[in-house]
């Protein structure tokens, strides 16, 4: 017997609750290693009365009677402390007090980004106050940014740790002071094979980060440096040793053997730890966790959205038939999908760039970040409102008479839009809830990777709204777009055709550029930036997240527009989560008043 709308509803609501349940449960199992780690949300004041976050770790015997060793683990740029979650679990399983901290204008830590040494001096200097910590054992581990952050650390406390692991980063970079044979104390380097970020060590290819004479510089040699040999003495503090991993930048991240280099190199130059072999991991159980949590978390929008756009209605047997369909057909249409496909991919380096080199970080818009994908957003919606003129111009009638055709109808007028827009709160609103029930009970956000959805901090509440109008009229132009001008004749023959080819013309467009750009770096050694603009290194790590959030916007989009006729709970939906997601994930530039 077939499953009616409502008992579909039902076992969706089922499903993605078990999701959630059975996935941030997990998580919280590896990341307490049985609930034998403790694990605290922690806040301290850095240098101007502004206030830092992370989370402390604290290993089963460490207390002021027996402090135990310590390491401050430190995200990269537009991430926020639980990137570090592998390194840290690890690392607190092997009885290290460990510190995963929110640079300066990340996550939870007031901005502006960048600001006190990025973070580092002042988590050192919480960390060593700690009375559980053995201040003469403390190490510092940085990925990217957050190697600067912890080099920066180090310059300030010269006697304040023992050794140090670079994970995809490097001295004398954005302001971090050079090294050398002597500075800093004990460092291992871990630069994978396939790093993005070529310029760290200055060489040409990652894989010949050996031959760097920068890094040849710290290691005290002229040579040629040969990975797995200490160079140097932990004794004197002078140690060195290369780990090269066969990961890109972002892919330290998942990568059990740079976990295990780390681990290594802190059980041998910190004293006090438990010596479980580096190769014992448990890390990635929790990334399986708050993956599975996550797609919980978005599949709970369509059956919450199905019940609140019948409730809107009042009408418990709800239907909507969708509108005919005006929508191109022949070469007009393929042409269009070709010109919906290509845009935003063409134009995704320039115009980000362009937008954060441009419009400079203000109280306005003080997230460079968001203000260049908002620059992007705004050009391809323009692209799309010039192309739907066109298209409207050919078709005979009113706007007024055709406007339902584009997806656009408004039954009762701005009351429609109304009840869309209040339907799209109670979506998003209903998944932030339980996004924060779920991190209350269990301290598990929904993330994965270099992808996450998490809380916004109050002061981010307010720049979220500035960020939605931008958004907002991106996902509108695009609703017309997909439900208006693509949408064949005679409508989708199927549910899953129409959402297959959704998906292929929003989220395709980033498969491809990701393809092309790591099958270019995996063979060649670099990214492809011919005719692209700097900063092409971050954006191709970022395209990882346009692809999540443009694999989501297609699906929703596609399902509210059967369910109601019309595009505007998909629009208002997508721009709500996407800017939030945005907003809360990445860096702010400028100092915002803290209420």
């Amino acid at each position: 017997m077939a499953l009616t709308d409502i008992n579909t509803r039902t076992v969706l609501f089922v499903v993605a609750l078990v999701l959630v349940v059975v996935g941030s449960g997990t998580a919280y199992w590896v990341e307490t290693n049985g609930q034998t780690v403790e694990v605290r949300d922690v806040q301290f004041e850095a240098t101007n009365g502004t206030m830092m976050s992370g989370e402390l770790y604290i290993p089963p015997g460490a207390s002021t009677a027996d402090p135990a060793p310590a390491i401050l683990a430190t995200h990269g740029y537009i991430n926020y402390h639980e990137t570090q979650s592998p390194f840290a679990i690890e690392y607190a399983r092997r009885g290290f007090v460990t510190l995963a901290v929110d640079q300066a204008g990340h996550g939870g830590s007031d901005p502006p980004a960048f600001a006190n040494g990025f973070g580092g001096p002042p988590a050192l200097s919480y960390l060593r106050s700690l009375s559980m910590v053995d201040t003469d054992n403390v190490g510092l581990e940085g990925h990217s940014m957050g190697g600067w952050a912890s080099v920066v650390a180090a310059a300030v406390y010269p006697d304040g740790y023992e050794s140090m692991v670079l994970a995809g980063s490097s001295t004398g970079s954005f302001g971090a002071p050079p090294g050398s044979p002597e500075f800093p104390r004990n460092l291992a380097v871990i630069y994978g094979e396939y790093e993005e970020f070529r310029y760290m060590w200055a060489v040409e290819q990652a894989r010949n980060v050996p031959d760097s004479a920068k890094l040849q510089n710290v290691f005290g040699t002229d040579s040629t440096i040969q990975e797995g040999e200490t160079y140097g003495s932990i004794d004197e503090g002078t140690a060195r040793q290369l780990y090269t991993p066969s990961r890109t930048h972002a892919g330290l991240h998942l990568s059990p053997t740079a976990t295990a280099d780390s681990i290594e190199w802190f059980q041998r130059t910190l004293d006090g730890e438990d010596p479980l072999p580096p190769g014992n991991q448990t890390w990635y159980f929790k990334e399986l966790g708050t993956l599975l949590a996550m797609l919980g978390g978005v599949l709970f929008m369509f059956p919450l959205g199905s019940l609140l756009v019948e409730r809107y209605d009042r009408s418990t047997g709800f239907r909507r038939d969708r509108p005919d369909s005006l929508g191109l057909t022949g070469v007009a249409r393929i042409g269009t999908a070709l010109i919906a496909f290509f845009v935003p991919l063409v134009t995704y380096y320039h115009l980000q760039e362009w937008g954060q080199s441009t419009v400079a970080a203000s109280a306005l818009l003080p997230q460079e970040i968001t203000t260049g994908v908002a620059v992007w957003a705004t050009f391809n919606a323009l692209v799309i409102v010039v192309g739907f003129a066109a298209f409207h111009y050919r078709n005979e009638g009113s706007f007024a008479d055709l406007r339902a055709s584009y997806g656009l109808g408004t039954d009762d007028g701005f009351r429609t839009i109304g009840r869309a827009a209040l339907t799209s709160i109670g979506i998003v609103g209903g998944l932030y809830l339980l996004l924060s029930v779920t991190e209350y009970l269990t301290g598990q956000g929904f993330r994965f990777w270099v992808f996450g959805i998490r809380p916004l901090e109050t002061f981010q509440f307010w720049i979220f709204l500035r960020y939605l109008i931008p958004f907002t009229v991106f996902f509108v132009a695009l609703g017309v777009l997909l439900h208006g001008e693509l949408r064949p004749q005679g409508g989708y023959t199927s549910f899953r055709k129409e959402m297959a080819t959704n998906w292929a013309l929003v989220g395709g467009p980033f498969v491809l550029l990701l393809v092309v750009q790591y099958g270019t770096l995996l063979t060649t050694g670099y990214l492809m930036d011919n005719f692209l603009t700097a900063g092409v290194e971050l954006l191709t790590i970022l395209a990882f997240q346009f692809l999540v959030l443009l694999s989501i916007a297609p699906l929703v989009s596609t399902y509210f527009f059967r369910k109601t006729g019309r595009i505007w709970t998909g629009a208002f939906t997508n721009a709500l989560l996407v800017t939030w997601v945005i907003v809360a994930g990445t860096a702010t530039h400028h100092p915002i008043a803290i209420f």
